[in-house]
């Protein structure tokens, strides 16, 4: 496909940008509103817990699937759907008067985000020359880097001006400049000889993925050993090998998966989803020490989130350059052992911490994570001929959307076991400790009710350590991420040579 003029393609960049940008703070937005839903919807539990997972869920399970689809019928065409599925969602969550609803709507913008997020990145491959596509893979990962952080800030001024349905109402007009912005500047592309669509493998896929993924967000609340978190790990693992198996034996696969052969774009997307374990865990620990031992309020804390979004925006461009004047594994190793060392610096926080320690940790692995998010992509597009760029960025999307869901089911549990492990409910009457030992939350809520200072602190220090835990565990993986890329990750950026595998044929 002919390349557009370069001012267009770098106006079309900025409308993919804005949705990517939405699709973050979308991940993140709804933890700090559970509470007012709680109170206007009458909603339990197990309602708000859906009305996140709803949107986790759906986007993990199709994401795959979707990149194909814009490969074969039109990577425009299939943003524009994904964003107008997107917006129509959100204006029904907004106005939604039963949770049952809002989980729906959630579903439904799981839909448009799987359509959205692997097709945007695809699309790069498209527009922009090898030159250029590093900075441009550059700002994609900033949108959306930044997005992820920077949900509970708009959530917590949004809840503090208006209603609560205004955290979906942001993204209608959000849609609709995307739309507009689309339609009028990016060019049309797809594969000019698309195989034949993979039905049995896109359902082993959806399926496989759905249910892994259950079991994952699932895990913390109901435990490891429960029988429904074990039954849906073993079906999703069952229903993917079946998937692999397939997609090895039939004739036109829905995927090729002759890329994990490719050094480049086996280590690329390795290195994507180490990062991206790591951010949402340290996402699901971080506001809660602010907001529960730091005492913040909701906006509060999302503003003192800012310091690891400033990294972020330091780092995306900075690991641009350095990739393309040394090596993918430079900044791609360099980043995470920033991240590492932020970590380990921030394993030092304690109950009395200053503010300003903690903003410079997360600063840094902030720094880090662009540095080693941004080449890491652009490795992954330099793998893949432009035309199979959907498949091929899908499969690296789904991979750290898992990821993602697997950091936050393994160090939330870590942090809940660190947390139990510390708190001291000695003397409390059986309902008051269990709730202690439910959350930090419950524990805080337990002493204020009992007039019990000593419950208060020990709740503290016990969600510190648990914390802690966490930061560790994090920083290992890290470590683990920099020493693998920096022996395996090939050095110099390569564009997707003409004999480059593609979907047909065996794989």
């Amino acid at each position: 496909m002919k390349q557009p003029e370069s001012t267009k393609r770098w106006w079309a960049l900025a409308a993919l940008g804005t949705a990517v940008l939405t699709l973050g703070f979308d991940m993140t937005i709804m933890n700090v509103a559970l509470p007012t839903l709680a109170t206007e919807l009458q909603a339990g539990t197990d309602a708000l817990q859906w009305m996140v997972n709803a949107y986790v869920l759906v986007l993990a399970g199709l994401t795959l699937a979707c990149g194909v689809l814009g490969d074969r019928y039109g990577r425009k065409r299939l943003i524009m759907l994904g964003l107008l599925l997107f917006g129509l969602a959100s204006a029904l969550a907004a106005w939604a008067d039963s949770a049952g609803v809002v989980i729906a709507a959630r579903a439904l913008m799981g839909v448009g985000g799987a359509i959205l997020m692997p097709i945007a990145f695809a699309v790069v491959a498209v527009l922009f020359a090898p030159h250029e596509r590093g900075r441009a893979v550059s700002l994609l990962v900033m949108g959306l880097g930044v997005g992820i952080p920077l949900g509970p800030i708009i959530g917590g001024w949004l809840l503090e001006h208006f209603w609560w349905g205004s955290i979906f109402l942001i993204n209608v007009p959000m849609a609709l400049l995307g739309l507009v912005a689309v339609a009028l500047l990016l060019p049309e592309s797809r594969d000019p000889a698309p195989p034949r669509p993979d039905v049995p493998g896109g359902l082993l896929s959806m399926l496989g993925l759905v249910a892994m993924v259950y079991g994952l967000i699932e895990a913390p609340g109901r435990g490891w050993g429960n029988p429904v978190v074990l039954g849906a790990l073993a079906a999703g693992v069952a229903l993917l090998v079946v998937f692999v198996r397939w997609e090895r034996r039939t004739a036109q696969p829905m995927i090729d998966l002759r890329l994990f052969g490719q050094a480049q774009f086996l280590w690329g997307s390795l290195a994507g989803v180490l990062v991206t374990f790591g951010l949402l865990g340290l996402l699901f620990a971080v506001p809660q020490y602010l907001q529960l031992v730091n005492g913040f309020d909701a906006f509060g804390t999302g503003l003192r989130l800012l310091p690891m979004i400033g990294g972020l925006v330091v780092g995306a461009p900075l690991g641009e350059k350095l990739a393309a004047r040394a090596a993918y594994r430079t900044p791609v190793s360099t980043g995470l052992l920033l991240v590492a060392a932020g970590l380990g610096v921030g394993a030092g926080t304690d109950v009395g911490t200053s503010y300003p320690f903690v903003a410079t940790w997360l600063a840094v692995v902030g720094l880090g994570t662009g540095m080693a998010l941004s080449p890491a992509m652009a490795a992954v597009l330099g793998a893949l001929p432009p035309e199979r760029s959907g498949s091929g960025t899908a499969i690296t999307m789904t991979l750290r959307q898992a990821g993602g869901a697997l950091g936050v089911a393994v160090l939330g549990s870590l942090l809940a076991q660190g947390y139990t492990d510390r708190l001291d409910v000695t003397g409390l009457p059986g309902p008051a400790a269990e709730a202690a030992r439910d959350n930090i939350a419950g524990a805080l809520a337990v002493a204020e009710r009992l007039n019990l200072p000593a419950l208060a602190a020990s709740a503290e220090s016990a969600y510190v350590h648990g914390m802690t835990l966490v930061l560790i565990a994090t920083l290992a993986i890290a470590l683990l991420g920099a020493a693998l890329t920096a022996v395996l990750l090939p050095g110099r950026p390569a564009t997707a040579r003409a004999d480059a595998p593609a979907t047909r044929g065996t794989a």
